[in-house]
């Protein structure tokens, strides 16, 4: 990993996307894409190429544990890491959530202010990490 500039931002609130979109892009200076389900992020993918999944636990149809098995089957992204966003962030939700390439959990609501720099906090704790 090296310095995070593409996310893949995946939740199915239109409103959160909104905030999410401007707190990343317009403070955070990252590229984004932006999906409002599962499926749709398994169809743009390919085309954005991202280096981070920030996705949402409770979705309709795929959730985003399963979104997330579902983009690590395509090749090139086995190893992708991942941040989940989430209303509920009890310490069982976090155990059973967080994984080797799980970078961590934000929950929801987030301050719009400082969400760049919880990612790239986590973002520099993976490369800590994998080093």
């Amino acid at each position: 990993m090296s310095e995070l500039t593409r996310i893949l931002h995946v939740e199915d609130e239109a409103d959160i996307r909104e905030i999410a979109n401007m707190a990343l892009e317009l403070i955070g200076g990252f590229q984004v894409a932006q999906a409002e389900l599962g499926t749709v992020a398994l169809e743009i993918i390919e085309d954005f190429k991202p280096e981070l999944i920030l996705i949402d636990v409770q979705m309709p149809g795929l959730t985003g544990p399963e979104t997330l098995e579902a983009i690590r089957k395509l090749p090139g992204y086995e190893t992708i890491p991942a941040i989940f966003m989430t209303a509920k962030v009890g310490e069982s939700e976090k155990d059973s959530l967080i994984g080797p390439l799980e970078l961590g959990l934000i929950a929801k609501p987030f301050d719009p202010t400082s969400l760049s720099t919880q990612i790239r906090e986590l973002w520099a704790q993976g490369l800590a990490n994998a080093a």
